[in-house]
């Protein structure tokens, strides 16, 4: 009887361990599968990552097009063209829809790079990017005061400037008509030179030629050089030089005092045929500095 339950207990304990491996098994089974499962799905990932990857490279727009609408893998050869950029699918997959609009050709018209739009800019050739660089410059007090500085704007190719070059129209600064703060902006032209430019200005009755601007004291050939390309003289009125009181006409740079004298005088005892800078010169009421800088200068005539 005892040898029965000894036996009994040996048996059930062996049924208990068959149960416990065969759970065990079971479980290495299925995680095997697991395993497999992940595997290849991992390989399948890898294989579709390569085949299409998520990073493209952008050598033109057709190459672009065609690797997004046919999903194919293309191979970009040794010799290709250098890549342009680089963008990721989805931002390709917009590029793309954007490149089938056809570029705007760049245009040429005249144009101030001071003044011109952004808008403008761009239909010039311009990028956006550029275009906002150069409004950019201005905005912070940047100005082209020739062609040449525009030349050297960093987004200014050097086939750019050359098609643009015969275009730009950088409007020059009329001595006879601007004021002090447009002449400040002349190159060497600081305030004090600006002012001594309009009361030079005022005392000609108007400026002539832009050289009698070296007449001024310490306004020397260097300072002239500097900016004659940035200038004009406009058409002056002509000076009263036949009706002007002796007070007056002796402010003029060109007349003393005894000479402004002497003009009134020799107006009043000779036919206006005859009242000439020339014939002031001849009868000695004009030195001869004075009547030959008189003689460049627009003089009213003397028959009314």
């Amino acid at each position: 009887m005892e040898k029965e339950r000894k036996k009994g207990k040996t048996h059930s304990g062996l049924s208990g361990s068959f149960t416990v491996g065969a759970i065990a098994l079971v479980f290495l089974i299925i995680g095997y599968q697991v395993a497999l499962f992940i595997h290849r799905a991992a390989s399948l990932k890898l294989a579709a990552d390569r085949d299409r990857p998520d990073t493209v490279y952008v050598v033109d727009a057709a190459l672009a097009r065609r690797i997004l609408e046919e999903s194919e893998a293309e191979e970009v050869k040794d010799d290709s063209p250098v890549v342009i950029r680089r963008e990721s699918a989805r931002e390709a997959s917009v590029a793309s829809a954007r490149d089938r609009i056809v570029p705007r050709k760049a245009e040429s018209f005249r144009f101030d790079p001071n003044t011109v739009s952004v808008t403008d800019l761009q239909r010039l050739g311009f990028s956006e990017k550029q275009a906002k660089a150069i409004d950019n410059y201005r905005k912070k007090g940047g100005r082209f005061r020739k062609p040449e500085d525009f030349a050297r704007s960093f987004v200014v190719a050097d086939s750019v400037f050359s098609r643009l070059e015969p275009f730009i129209d950088i409007p020059r600064t009329d001595i006879n008509k601007a004021d002090s703060a447009a002449l400040v902006e002349l190159p060497g032209i600081g305030p004090w030179f600006a002012s001594r430019i309009v009361s030079y200005r005022e005392a000609l009755g108007g400026f002539s030629r832009p050289e009698q601007l070296m007449e001024i004291r310490n306004f020397d050939r260097e300072k002239y050089d500097g900016l004659k390309d940035l200038i004009i003289c406009s058409r002056p009125e002509p000076y009263p030089l036949w009706s002007l009181p002796e007070e007056e006409l002796s402010k003029h740079p060109y007349i003393s005092k005894s000479e402004a004298h002497g003009i009134v005088l020799y107006r009043k005892h000779h036919p206006a045929g005859e009242c000439t800078v020339e014939g002031l010169r001849k009868a000695g009421v004009l030195s001869e500095e004075h009547a030959g800088k008189l003689s460049g200068c627009r003089i009213q005539s003397s028959v009314n």
